[in-house]
């Protein structure tokens, strides 16, 4: 006689079954990943450093898959909506978000963000880091970080620094020089890069931290001094030059103003480790680095584990300092 399954039997049957084709199902899109039009938002302005950056990588990817990677910019007041956007999209690998610090840093500066900067995104990858230097007038008495802090004690709040504004990567990298080292600087906010140049040629102000390829022209022309990279190592940009810790005694110090990539939290693994994977071969390419490298952007090679580890950080070290320095852009 033939036995008929019991409906508890049934039942684990049908969902096991389920469970096998929906597993079926995944493998099969992650194997033909991607099968359609990729698009890389770019939260910066068309024409610059960040916006190259993503057009290098578009191109190189597009080759490598086969399929397109378009890039979209959403500068500005758009950055937030398009990166909430990516947060609630399906996790389909097929929208990269290309994020600066302050993808990070938002969780401290605004008092109701959208999303979890962390949670809600898969760490792709670290892609460049744009390494920052302690630029300073020539009209300033010091050859040497250790230098530049025996005048500023000797001068409590005068000596001024020059910013594109509040919590911007100078104005942080800034506080976080006076909180280390105990030194009293005035904060003098301006519009952008082009203003705090301009502010230190007419000598309106004594330094700033700034991107190193901004002021490479002024060290050889000899009309700034370069005392110390923001970064815990040398970079290539500037050799010459040392870091915080070997200049000026400030062991720690180190601000990687970095750029990443990043997709929605929950898509599958296979599908960013190939990214990762991809993304870094690209950078690794000469032609392609040395055409970031004039842009003063230094590639990356390192794994989504690592990118996701170097967010973290950076959250966890600047919330403290912004909160100190009640600092909020809302």
């Amino acid at each position: 006689m033939k036995l008929l399954p019991s409906r508890r039997y049934a039942g684990w049957l049908s969902l096991l079954l389920a469970s096998s084709f929906v597993s079926t199902g995944l493998q099969a899109q992650e194997a033909n990943y991607p099968s359609r039009r990729i698009t890389l938002l770019v939260l910066a302005p068309a024409a610059g450093p960040n916006d190259l950056l993503g057009r290098l990588l578009a191109d190189r990817l597009s080759k490598t898959f086969g399929q397109p990677v378009v890039v979209e910019n959403r500068p500005g007041g758009t950055a937030l909506s398009a990166t909430e956007a990516v947060a609630r999209q399906a996790p389909d690998g097929y929208t990269i978000l290309q994020v600066p610090p302050s993808h990070v840093l938002n969780t401290s500066l605004m008092d109701k963000l959208p999303y979890d900067p962390i949670a809600g995104f898969e760490a792709v990858a670290h892609l460049v880091s744009t390494p920052f230097v302690l630029a300073l007038n020539l009209t300033v008495a010091a050859r040497s970080v250790k230098e530049l802090l025996a005048v500023a004690r000797a001068n409590p709040g005068k000596l001024t620094y020059a910013t594109a504004g509040p919590a911007s990567p100078h104005h942080l990298s800034g506080e976080l020089f006076k909180a280390m080292s105990g030194v009293d600087l005035l904060h003098v906010p301006y519009k952008g890069a082009a203003q705090i140049l301009q502010a230190l040629a007419t000598r309106e102000v004594d330094m700033t931290f700034i991107s190193v390829s901004q002021v490479r022209p002024l060290f050889a022309a000899e009309k700034l001094r370069g005392l110390a990279v923001t970064t815990a190592a040398r970079t290539p940009l500037a050799p010459q030059i040392p870091t915080m810790a070997e200049a000026g005694g400030l062991p720690g110090y180190d601000v990687d103003v970095w750029i990443g990539a990043l997709m929605t939290a929950g898509t599958p693994r296979p599908i960013v480790t190939r990214m990762n994977r991809e993304m870094n071969l690209a950078l690794g390419d000469a032609l392609l680095a040395e055409k970031l490298t004039a842009a003063g952007l230094v590639p990356q090679n390192a794994s989504p584990e690592a990118f996701l580890e170097l967010m973290k950080a950076d959250n966890k070290r600047w919330s403290k300092l912004i909160k100190d320095l009640k600092l909020n852009l809302e």
